[in-house]
């Protein structure tokens, strides 16, 4: 059975943070807000809870999981910290951005999948500090959801796949950005960005100068080895079919039929005129509400249409947040 808590993130109850907290300290699972995502949480110092964590989402062995710290000193505790960032990490957390270092022996390789590399982040939301500072542990969490399906933004996504997976549930509404952090590799000269995410490559450039941007990112290759999550298989994916588009008025009169259509306010008009089933997923404006809309519209239409026909942006800002996680769920582009 799973036990299921509702808690207002701005009176946060004390008495639940605590049951979860203790049962992270006997290797039960819980599932938790953050600011991006819901994760599934265990402690990430113990094999035997990590691997419950496997378990529940039929999550791929080889795909690393992300470390969730309360405070930037505790950093140093799991990983090799090159102490001439520390000023410049300081300035992005806490946050939606996760950092690739070299682990020490005390996280276990079942966490990192065999790698010497671990991905370590302090998360925004208040319950899931709570949480991380009531258990006194770092907590490995990836997204609350079974594997390759959309992420989980909502109590329902989460409940709709992992109710009897886990232990606990510790809801509290709807999240704030909507897709997963940003992670950057640093354990090379220059800093290479494996997950684009709400931190934009053009504020990470700003804090450390140059930067790489992987072709895998773009969707042009595929990444060889994880060593952070999102890098390898496909992700995001309802089971309806995910088709990126560009344009209304290029070739999309035989999706019609049994399709709904994601677009920008700018095309409703166009859209009203063809006679598309249609929603505005975000204005032309504020492409942060296209992130919040995202993994919540993939899951509101999945299994009720044939096709979901989701417009392009350009990737740029957030835009390659989007498109990153558009590109790993579609079926096909047009």
């Amino acid at each position: 059975m799973t036990k299921i808590f509702n808690i207002d993130t701005f009176n946060i109850d004390l008495k639940i943070i605590n049951e979860a907290a203790e049962a992270l300290k006997n290797d039960e699972t819980v599932i938790f807000p953050t600011e991006t995502v819901y994760g599934l949480g265990a402690n990430g110092l113990s094999v035997n809870a990590v691997e419950k964590i496997y378990q529940a989402k039929g999550r791929p062995s080889d795909n690393p999981l992300i470390l969730h710290i309360a405070k930037l000193e505790d950093i140093l505790k799991y990983t090799y910290f090159p102490y001439e960032l520390f000023e410049k990490v300081e300035s992005l957390v806490p946050g939606p951005i996760t950092f690739v270092l070299k682990k020490k022996k005390v996280v276990p390789d079942i966490v990192t999948a065999g790698r010497d590399t671990v991905a370590i982040r302090i998360p925004a939301h208040p319950v899931a500090n709570k949480i991380i500072e009531f258990s006194d542990l770092p907590i490995a969490a990836p997204s609350a959801n079974l594997s390759g399906k959309p992420s989980p933004t909502y109590p329902d996504h989460v409940i709709e796949d992992m109710d009897g997976r886990v232990d606990y549930i510790i809801s509290s509404g709807k999240l704030e950005f909507g897709i997963e952090s940003t992670i950057i590799n640093l354990t090379e000269k220059i800093p290479t960005l494996l997950r684009p995410g709400p931190i934009s490559p053009e504020k990470i450039k700003e804090i450390f100068g140059d930067i790489k941007i992987p072709d895998f990112v773009y969707g042009k290759t595929d990444a060889d080895i994880a060593i952070a999550p999102g890098m390898k298989y496909r992700h995001y994916a309802p089971e309806s079919n995910v088709v990126i588009f560009n344009d209304l008025d290029i070739n999309i009169d035989k999706y019609k039929e049994n399709s709904i259509f994601l677009i920008l306010k700018s095309n409703e008009k166009l859209a009203k005129s063809k006679k598309l089933n249609y929603d505005i997923i975000s204005t032309d404006e504020n492409h942060y509400e296209f992130a919040i809309n995202l993994f919540y519209m993939l899951r509101k239409y999945d299994k009720k249409y044939k096709n979901i026909m989701v417009q392009s942006i350009e990737d740029k800002g957030i835009g390659i947040a989007i498109m990153n996680r558009l590109r790993k769920a579609a079926n096909k582009k047009i």
